[in-house]
């Protein structure tokens, strides 16, 4: 089959495509026929080799040099201990090693939406189940919360828009002037335009606070917060070769240590519940992907540049047939 593999640390072009052997079907296993996979910052980091992934990853070159975690296809074998899928179901899920025409997948694989394509259904995995779990879990968000999200135009924060809205919360989006529009379609009560109004400032607060571009400083986010506000924090920039955007995480969470506001920093899980509630609500029009660009699997080296460059609108995609 064909797969994306990095051999090496480093940049884009770290990324070959190559052949190697289809994986095998376990026992307790699903075998998808991959139809269409997307990029994650994740997906960055490890390419680029952060000092502190290397312990596990590999010190010196990756020990598993396959990429990619979401995907989307049919089904094309199930193991002896598989009773929730057959063969030629339409699935999505996550996976290590989605950037290749096939994978076996134990947990994190669930019959996609029935009223999206491949590309639609790949891009909402890892954007969808973060945006969930932060929302819901680690922000308890209530009905009637007031929820600013910061970075509402990219892969997360255009699915986090759209779920704190199914969950019942007053959504104020902050973006950059050409996704006012975008962030606005997307269900949202409000939208900042970051280029003109400085939501620090304005003196509104906010109950939870939904943080994917990491752009301030706890002293400003502190501004926006209630007394007992949830400040969940996602996303960050790259920061340095060492910790990366976890430099960045350690910092904001020093600098509020004795806040009455909880600052909570955490990495999505998969499972399959939570991907079949992504489906739920993706069937009955409370939340749609937005696809920025589809490459081909062979373009894998230019989609992770356009997500380098930071300013993605919503997902970028690969088309692996």
């Amino acid at each position: 089959m064909k797969a994306i593999i990095y051999e090496t640390y480093g940049p884009p072009n770290v990324l070959k495509l190559t052949d190697t052997e289809n994986p095998a079907v376990t026992e307790d296993g699903v075998l998808v026929r991959i139809h269409a996979s997307s990029v994650n910052p994740a997906e960055w980091h490890g390419m680029s080799g952060l000092i502190i992934m290397r312990p596990s990853g590999g010190l010196f070159k990756p020990k598993d040099p396959r990429i990619g975690t979401d995907f989307s296809g049919v089904v094309e074998a199930v193991g002896s201990k598989v009773t929730h899928l057959k063969p030629g179901d339409e699935v999505y899920g996550g996976r290590n090693g989605a950037f290749a025409e096939y994978v076996n997948v134990v947990n994190a694989v669930v019959k996609k939406p029935a009223n999206v394509n491949f590309e639609e259904a790949a891009a909402i995995p890892t954007a969808g189940v973060t945006a969930l779990q932060g929302l819901r879990d680690h922000g308890k968000i209530k009905p009637g919360d007031q929820v600013l999200i910061n970075g509402a135009a990219g892969g997360v924060g255009t699915f986090a828009v759209q779920i704190a809205k199914a969950l019942g919360a007053e959504v104020t989006g902050v973006t950059s002037t050409k996704n006012v529009e975008l962030v606005r379609s997307l269900g949202a009560d409000h939208v900042i335009d970051y280029t003109k109004t400085d939501f620090t400032r304005n003196g509104k607060q906010y109950d939870l606070l939904f943080d994917i571009a990491g752009n301030r400083t706890w002293k400003e986010y502190k501004q926006v917060l209630k007394p007992n506000a949830n400040f969940i924090i996602v996303g960050a920039p790259k920061g340095n070769k060492v910790l990366g955007p976890l430099a960045r995480i350690f910092n904001l969470k020093l600098a509020s240590l004795g806040a009455s506001q909880k600052v909570i920093f955490f990495i999505a899980q998969f499972n399959r519940p939570d991907l079949d509630i992504l489906r739920e609500l993706v069937e009955s029009g409370q939340v749609k992907s937005v696809v920025e660009k589809v490459y081909p699997l062979a373009k894998a080296v230019d989609a992770m540049n356009h997500l380098g460059t930071g300013h993605a609108r919503g997902k970028i995609i690969l088309k692996i047939r």
